[in-house]
């Protein structure tokens, strides 16, 4: 038994919808480890426990695995936001959501976030950033004054595989966007952060 192996049998089970998610997305989608998965999905829940926010924002819907966990560890009033750029997705999207006992907290907008978030009459209790690497700085510049202070913004990633470690390649823009977010966040004295090992990075950043 390795080490995930053990923590995953020693956590709350993701349940029948969300493992019936997951085999989908391994069995059909072309990049299936995009998917938040079991343990992220349950500290993502975990969150929400403790913050018990009223609104949040996800930029990155991909399949919905880390919304629908969002969605169960809220209120029943409180409502999730979610983007999704690619119209492809919606259709395995809704399949799992419309199953949902939690559906109704979850408002689902296919589109670019960069001309949706604008558009979006709310303030966040907490943000979770798990979209096109290269715009995370311009995603984070975007809803940053729509989150009220002491509102979380996490964001998936940060870590890259280990490529934060290396001198990208001048083609790789996905890892220079990492790279140059995780410095905005270093040198911005507006938050306070800390980034997690867990999976492939997740930083928390709190807003004074």
């Amino acid at each position: 038994m390795t080490i995930d192996e053990y923590i995953l049998s020693h956590i709350d089970e993701e349940g029948t919808l969300l493992s019936s998610l997951n085999r989908d997305a391994n069995v059909n989608l072309l990049r299936p480890r995009m998917l938040s998965g079991h343990l992220q999905g349950r500290i993502l829940k975990m969150f929400c426990r403790m913050l018990r926010p009223y609104r949040i924002l996800e930029i990155g819907t991909y399949t919905g695995y880390a919304t629908l966990c969002m969605a169960e560890g809220i209120e029943d009033d409180a409502l999730i936001h979610t983007l999704e750029i690619n119209d492809e997705m919606e259709d395995f999207i809704l399949k799992y959501l419309d199953r949902s006992p939690h559906k109704d907290k979850v408002r689902l907008h296919i589109g670019d976030a960069m001309d949706i978030i604008p558009q979006l009459d709310e303030t966040f209790d907490m943000v979770f950033i798990d979209a096109d690497k290269r715009l995370y700085s311009d995603y984070y510049d975007q809803v940053f004054p729509k989150v009220r202070p002491g509102g979380l913004i996490l964001a998936d990633n940060t870590l890259w595989d280990g490529k934060v470690l290396e001198k990208p390649h001048p083609s790789d823009k996905q890892t220079i966007g990492i790279l140059a977010f995780n410095e905005k966040i270093k040198n911005d004295d507006r938050v306070e952060k800390v980034i997690l090992p867990l999976r492939d990075g997740l930083t928390m950043i709190w807003k004074k």
